[in-house]
């Protein structure tokens, strides 16, 4: 399995329509990507700009499908123009 968590920075007053954006994304993940086990966006409760994607895959062929799936290219390029700077994201490998 694979882990990811993608760290995002908010622009001020852009908070509300980020989060729409993703929990579209996120239900239309959840609805087509079996190989995807997670992915959850969630926001901090000590910076209100801040926000992480924990998202868990089955395997790199289930984390290459979800790049190249229509609804995440659109979604991220609906997100971009939220962002305050680069998205931080981290790939992990699972330790049993």
């Amino acid at each position: 399995m694979i882990g990811v968590v993608a760290k995002l920075n908010i622009q001020d007053g852009k908070q509300d329509e980020f989060e729409q954006v993703a929990k579209d994304l996120m239900a239309k993940v959840k609805a087509n990507e079996p190989g995807c086990l997670t992915y959850q966006l969630y926001k901090s409760k000590k910076n209100a700009n801040g926000y992480i994607f924990m998202e868990q895959y089955a395997n790199k062929e289930a984390l290459e499908a979800h790049g190249k799936t229509d609804y995440f290219r659109a979604a991220g390029a609906k997100m971009g123009g939220c962002l305050a700077g680069a998205p931080d994201v981290q790939y992990y490998d699972i330790v049993e």
